[in-house]
């Protein structure tokens, strides 16, 4: 059985349907990329697992449990994290505060093996105003790690990144998966990050699926290539 299971999901803002039919899984300690152009409905997908938004119809289910009566503040009890596109984190608080919120909504393991898993020890007290992007990048994912997730939902990791950071953070992913045991979706622009680190792909395009599997089955489809070239000049 899945971890996440994502049936039949779709999510309309007025008349604009943002994901149509959407469905793909998660397999436990699996890395699942989810890409697609911009506007395709990456993050709605997200949005819609945290709900902070509600599908207009369509089942979203974790551990084989429906989320859909779920609140939102009850999602990470539930085991399940993500980080921001945009950095979301408090200004005024250290790093270490930021750990401890993590832990507050759900115990995992210590603020201190948190902080040395990150390489943010030497950062502990240290306001994350004014810390480098990359820096505030790893603090989000602490926070995250911090709740003790089953499931962790990344939302463009690498998004800012320079190429060595890039290089560094997927050596990174792969250690989450292992040394955390979780299961990981991966949304990401960063093709030949996903493409290194994901066992299965699912594409978007448009709010809808147009292909999954391998990521060397992916990137063979013709639908893919299409979606991220345009169709060729007749």
């Amino acid at each position: 059985m899945a971890l996440l299971s994502v049936e039949g999901v779709t999510r309309r803002f007025g008349g604009i349907v943002a994901l149509e039919d959407v469905s793909f899984d998660a397999g436990e300690g699996e890395i699942v990329g989810l890409i697609g152009p911009n506007g395709a409905g990456k993050t709605t997908v997200f949005n819609l697992i945290t709900r902070l938004y509600r599908p207009d119809a369509g089942e979203i289910a974790f551990d084989g449990e429906s989320l859909l009566r779920t609140p939102a503040h009850r999602i990470v009890r539930l085991g399940i994290a993500r980080t921001f596109q945009n950095v979301e984190l408090f200004g005024s608080m250290t790093v270490l505060e930021h750990v401890l919120v993590g832990r507050h909504a759900r115990r995992g393991r210590s603020a201190r093996e948190i902080l040395d898993f990150a390489g943010l020890s030497a950062e502990a007290h240290r306001p994350a105003r004014g810390l480098p992007y990359g820096v505030q990048k790893r603090v989000e994912l602490a926070r995250a790690l911090a709740s003790g997730p089953r499931l962790l939902l990344l939302d463009e990791p690498a998004g800012g990144l320079n190429h060595e950071e890039v290089e560094g953070l997927a050596t990174l992913i792969r250690r989450l998966r292992d040394d955390f045991e979780l299961t990981i979706l991966l949304v990401e622009h960063h093709m030949e990050l996903v493409m290194g680190v994901a066992d299965r792909v699912h594409v978007l395009d448009f709010g809808r699926v147009i292909a999954g599997g391998t990521p060397a089955e992916v990137q063979r489809e013709p639908a893919v290539i299409q979606a991220y070239l345009g169709a060729p000049n007749v």
